[in-house]
């Protein structure tokens, strides 16, 4: 009894909105830890709190400038947002945030690391390791995990964590550290905040992101604000030209942000509703995807700065779009999944026209997966918490297995860099994080010539 009494309350929202696979042999073996002298610790609450306190002042004048204004809210709209985003039952406190360092940290109890045994097994981060980054929100504090992965070993375990300003909403990795000449192991994390937020995977105690991309406007500190003025729903880290982001948001906004200047290179106004996905294209740099919630895919060349919101191709659907997807295998062609259940396929030389289009599920699209090995495989999620995958050409699509994790409402799918068939799914339940590879499934196996397990 007193056992159950000593035990901590169990979270009223846990769930794992966003993962994100870092590739393997790219991370430190052994991550830095860093350990903040009192100076430094002080300036980072010091920091911390004043921009809590001038959020605070900002909010306080966007109240009042509203108690002024009529406006009319859609419920239904609402009502939507909170289903999307597992907050049905969350009651929201009139003060209340996400977890901040100036309420978990003192600057005068600051304990040195004190484990110098740095050969631990699990601290070693070995090249056959993949990092899986894992954004967990329990209640009104959110988390950036970096677990480690080894397929091999079939070991997956939490490696270390930081706290975020805010709930993740989508996590992209990228090798382009600013003002170094070496590659990084860096990801930006896009939140309900609109500031994009960049860490590096190779500090492992960081309590501050390395950079961030766009700043707030401050009436208070008569600052103009630059970047997003919403939530940050998808990122795309450019290939081909390192030093560019793309980010999509709530605010009807897709920025092109040069990494180097810290700044936004390009600013795409060409919608009418929130930029839900997107994605550069592998092999012409210049091109992005989009899909909106106004029903619209478009693809951008954004070679022209000056032109780029006019110069685009587009294609509709009835409902709102939820992600869009190149085909790895055959660049010209992509996905596209709905917030109805549907998917569409499509050849970029050929606006305005599906190959096809499928039912996939009951509930939105949440994840779409490729596989570089099998061709014609397609994997889907949806926030019915059913995984699909399915056998596609040009011309149609058949269903091959579907499979119920027991995680709740599937939030996010991710596929391992190096093997397509390790997928890694994020979800409400237990374990709410989780990898697993498709070959295990026998149609799967019949269905793309796989040979079984006890043969490979």
């Amino acid at each position: 009894m007193a056992d159950e009494e000593d035990r901590p309350p169990e979270a009223t929202v846990d769930f794992v909105p966003a993962i994100c696979f870092v590739p393997r042999g790219v991370a430190k073996e052994k991550p830095d830890k860093i350990v903040l002298t009192q100076e430094e610790l002080a300036r980072v609450i010091k920091d911390t709190k004043e921009e809590l306190e001038t959020d605070d002042a900002d909010a306080d004048d966007d109240n009042e400038s509203d108690e002024n204004d009529t406006m009319e809210i859609d419920g239904n709209d609402e009502e939507a947002q909170m289903r999307e985003f597992s907050f049905d039952n969350y009651e929201q406190e009139e003060d209340s945030r996400a977890v901040d360092i100036t309420n978990v940290v003192d600057v005068n109890n600051q304990i040195a690391d004190e484990d110098d045994d740095s050969e631990a097994e699990d601290e070693i981060i070995k090249p056959t390791d993949n990092l899986l980054l894992v954004g967990h929100v329990q209640d009104d504090a959110a988390y950036m995990e970096v677990w480690v992965f080894n397929e091999e070993e079939e070991s997956l375990y939490t490696h270390h964590d930081f706290l975020l300003p805010s709930l993740p909403l989508c996590i992209e990795w990228l090798n382009h550290d600013p003002g170094s000449d070496k590659s990084g192991n860096m990801c930006a994390i896009g939140c309900m905040d609109p500031i994009i937020t960049v860490w590096d995977l190779d500090i492992q105690d960081s309590l501050e992101p390395t950079f961030k991309l766009g700043s707030k406007k401050s009436r208070k500190k008569q600052k103009e604000g630059y970047g997003h003025k919403d939530a940050v729903l998808d990122l795309s880290w450019n290939r081909h030209y390192e030093h560019i982001l793309a980010s999509g948001s709530v605010d009807h906004s897709l920025i092109l942000w040069d990494l180097d200047e810290g700044r936004p290179h390009t600013t795409i106004t060409a919608f009418k509703e929130k930029v839900q996905s997107l994605e550069f294209s592998p092999d012409e740099a210049q091109h992005i995807l989009t899909g909106c919630a106004d029903g619209r895919v478009r693809l951008f060349d954004c070679r022209d700065p000056q032109s780029v919101n006019s110069s685009f191709v587009k294609w509709k659907i009835v409902n709102e779009v939820e992600k869009v997807l190149w085909n790895p295998n055959s660049n010209n062609y992509f996905v596209v999944g709905d917030n109805a259940g549907y998917l569409y396929y499509a050849d970029k030389r050929h606006p305005k026209n599906f190959l096809w289009s499928q039912k996939a599920h009951e509930e939105e699209i949440s994840g779409v997966c490729f596989n570089t090995k099998a061709e014609n495989l397609l994997a889907s999620t949806s926030t019915e918490g059913c995984l699909k995958i399915w056998k596609f050409d040009s011309n149609e699509i058949s269903p091959v297995y579907s499979h119920e994790f027991e995680m709740g409402r599937l939030q996010c799918l991710k596929q391992s860099p190096e093997d397509p068939f390790t997928l890694a799914f994020g979800g409400e339940k237990p374990p709410r994080c989780r990898v697993y590879n498709i070959k295990n499934f026998q149609a799967v196996r019949r269905a793309f010539d796989i040979p079984d397990i006890e043969n490979i």
